[in-house]
């Protein structure tokens, strides 16, 4: 697995957010996200999230994003990605990690991330999370 080298001035566009709803907690990345390139055209986009310490519930939360790639034909796209994540109850720390294709011919042409950026990040208490889950099932 390689890290692929994106340019300071591409990073420096990440928008670092935190918001909280009624039920959740304040939460923010600890870090920018980080691009693994595993092949000519997959990556792995890794999120470090730091919550507000909670009541010892943990939380269950989104981040929305948005990744701006190029393919070889030089057009630039963007795709707006979710992916989910848990902090385990005593932690206010936790990663995810989201799996992406960007190509136009499955797997023939060499694509580079261009940018990252986080648009919400939520987290809601577990405990309320679960409750809810269970009221939509019933």
């Amino acid at each position: 697995m390689t890290t692929a080298r994106l340019p300071a001035f591409v990073l420096a566009t990440l928008a670092l957010t935190g918001t909280a709803s009624a039920a959740g907690r304040p939460v923010s990345l600890s870090e920018q996200p980080l691009v693994m390139r595993l092949s000519k055209d997959e990556f792995r986009v890794a999120f470090g999230i730091t919550a507000a310490q909670g009541a010892g519930v943990g939380c269950d939360g989104t981040i929305r994003y948005r990744v701006d790639w190029q393919a070889e034909d030089g057009l630039l796209r963007s795709e707006n990605r979710l992916v989910s994540y848990s902090v385990a109850p005593q932690s206010n720390r936790t990663i995810t990690v989201d799996r992406q294709y960007f190509d136009t011919a499955e797997g023939k042409h060499t694509t580079e991330v261009v940018r990252v950026r986080v648009d919400s990040i939520n987290c809601v208490d577990a405990v309320a999370s679960h409750g809810a889950q269970i009221a939509a099932a019933g």
